[in-house]
């Protein structure tokens, strides 16, 4: 079992929580992801690990309330216990002395977008930050960001907040006045359509894009072949091979496609979800 130690909720739909999980935040490295389940009759979840303390022995973890799963774990507070919590699993981010990184976070991306960002400036990169929400109800940890990066850029869709627009439009302003020769590397994590458009525009530039990948995942380890995504041509597994890949060669159609697969059974299951956790699901 796993004590969840603090709840902080940033939205209705948006909240963070301490976990105690003192083997896993002994090993894990920016980049890397968990996979826990809430109870025994729950289903398990993958989540990126948005930060970690090993002196105490703590993981955070930040997510969006989109599912019966999340709704469920979103109604949980400081004391409760998770079933299962696995990790670290995935391969580490590639961290080292790069020269100029742009660190694109939108949404919930802004999460695990944190610790690789706070390792870049830490390796002596210039890290420039780019985080965008849609409203600026759904804007989180931007001190945190400034804190990890060299420079950051806040966006929102509807202008609610410092600016109006996407993360992709100051992406694209701030290659064009650096220059390209000048930016060694794009990290971006997100929703798939912002990653897919932020690879868009680095493409143009013919500027080095990395991307973490957030799929249908089981068990974590590479032996069911659900988180399978195409990159470069070539089959892999979101579990082991990656959550990061580069973003110029994935997929993104067929990634879009099979994120879809269970989505009639995701709706039943929110509309049949009945429990005694407050989570306001059932009928």
């Amino acid at each position: 079992m796993f004590k969840i130690l603090e709840k902080r909720v940033f939205s209705p739909i948006i909240k963070e929580m301490v976990i105690e999980a003192p083997r896993v935040a002994k090993k894990c490295q920016p980049g890397q992801f968990v996979i826990l389940r809430i109870d025994d009759a729950g289903e398990r979840i993958p989540l990126t690990i948005a930060d970690f303390d090993r002196e105490k022995g703590t993981i955070t973890i930040v997510y969006q309330e989109v599912g019966k799963t999340t709704k469920q774990l979103g109604a949980m507070e400081a004391g409760d216990y998770l079933k299962d919590f696995v990790g670290p699993l995935g391969t580490p981010s590639h961290i080292e002395n790069f020269g100029t990184v742009i660190c694109v976070g939108g949404g919930v991306g802004v999460a695990p977008v944190f610790p690789i960002a706070r390792a870049l400036k830490e390796a002596g990169n210039h890290v420039i930050g780019i985080m965008g929400s849609r409203t600026k109800e759904l804007m989180f940890w931007e001190d945190k960001m400034r804190e990890a990066c060299t420079e950051l850029f806040v966006t929102t869709d509807d202008g609610s907040y410092v600016r109006k627009g996407f993360v992709t439009d100051v992406l694209k302003e701030i290659i064009e006045e650096r220059g390209k020769e000048n930016i060694a590397m794009v990290l971006a994590i997100g929703p798939q359509p912002m990653m897919r458009a932020c690879c868009n525009v680095t493409k143009e530039y013919g500027v080095k894009t990395i991307v973490s990948l957030n799929a249908l995942m089981v068990d974590g380890t590479g032996m069911c072949g659900c988180c399978r995504v195409t990159v470069g041509g070539k089959t892999r597994f979101v579990c082991v091979d990656g959550p990061e890949f580069d973003g110029h060669e994935v997929d993104f159609a067929e990634l879009a496609r099979r994120g879809a697969t269970f989505r009639a059974e995701e709706q039943r299951a929110m509309e049949h979800h009945t429990c005694q956790c407050g989570c306001g699901g059932g009928k």
